[in-house]
């Protein structure tokens, strides 16, 4: 007889976009255990987001221990815990690590870890999309069994929860605009400058989307605020948003936009998820292919993004987004 399982460990680290995605596979393991204790082992960042989710049980957000002491520490307190299963959707060397430190009595566990007792055997997991990889990890655990697993097959996570806990108006700064608005993603990371399309291309492309009636957010790190400084020269009306949401206001501000525009980083894949009709712009750096958001979103992409005209995103921006005397809103 299998053993029932009531108490369950996800894993999750990594970058806000990864984090993102992997809400699709969060949703499907509270809907295999719905009775179940769930905790989300993840890191400080996304922990209201999780909170929100409503998929977990417990957040525990010191995923990331700093030394061996406190990941010694770490595996302590998961094997004091006692989890049935544990789901890695990180699958990382550091989460496949955690796994060896349980022996030689591990819990159930899901992922790529050697002596696994429910492991992802595809080959070529890599070369999946994170959507249909991790869908094809849980079926391989039993769990999933119509699991999408085709190329361009699994929907993009579904965070329609997110209003339903944030009432209109009251969720986040700009949510109240008074006419439809752009949100703009001009940052990423400081170490990967080539996946940013130029801060100047925002700025025109701003005034272009004001003219033609917009509001223009920009949103990002506290980081990035020069940035939001640097096209508001373009359009001194944008709003500066940088710095002042966390992920859960964040996603509340896409799902109410009229359009995003965002370099190939995390908050863009929140924001497409959130349901924003979305332009996602690549450079070489990364293959949408393989990591991509996906919704209502449109990919452009360039070897380098110096050399995407504005013209070509505006002309998406028209194709995906209607215009502002004609957009209804959403609630």
């Amino acid at each position: 007889m299998a053993k029932e399982i009531k108490k369950i460990l996800v894993i999750k680290l990594g970058a806000l976009g990864d984090f993102v995605q992997a809400l699709a596979a969060m949703k499907h393991i509270r809907q295999a255990h719905p009775k179940a204790k769930i905790t989300l082992l993840t890191t400080p960042p996304f922990e209201a987001l999780a909170k929100a989710s409503r998929y977990f049980n417990a957040i525990e957000t010191d995923g990331r221990p700093s030394g061996i002491a406190d990941t010694l520490a770490l595996a302590r307190r998961i094997k004091a815990a006692r989890y049935d299963r544990v789901y890695d959707l990180q699958t990382s060397g550091r989460s496949s690590f955690y796994f060896q430190l349980l022996r030689p009595f591990p819990p159930q566990w899901s992922g790529i870890a050697a002596g696994a007792s429910h492991p992802h055997r595809n080959k070529n997991r890599n070369a999946m999309h994170t959507l249909e990889r991790q869908a094809d990890q849980l079926k391989d655990a039993g769990i999933w069994p119509d699991a999408p697993v085709t190329p361009g097959s699994a929907p993009p996570p579904d965070l329609s929860w997110i209003l339903k806990h944030h009432p209109a108006g009251k969720a986040a700064p700009g949510a109240g605009a008074p006419k439809p608005y752009v949100l703009l993603v001009p940052g990423g990371s400081a170490h990967r400058l080539e996946k940013r399309w130029p801060t100047e291309s925002f700025g025109i492309l701003a005034a272009n989307l004001r003219e033609q009636g917009y509001d223009v957010v920009i949103i990002g790190g506290v980081q990035e605020s020069a940035l939001a400084r640097q096209i508001q020269k373009y359009v001194p009306q944008a709003r500066d948003l940088t710095g002042r949401t966390d992920f859960a206001q964040l996603a509340v501000l896409g799902a109410r936009a009229a359009l995003a525009v965002g370099n190939d980083t995390g908050p863009t894949h929140l924001i497409a998820a959130a349901g924003a009709p979305t332009i996602a712009l690549f450079s070489s750096a990364s293959d949408p292919i393989l990591c991509g958001p996906r919704g209502h979103v449109a990919v452009l992409q360039a070897p380098d993004l110096k050399d995407l005209p504005v013209a070509a995103v505006l002309t998406t921006a028209k194709s995906l987004a209607p215009p502002p005397g004609k957009f209804p809103g959403k609630s």
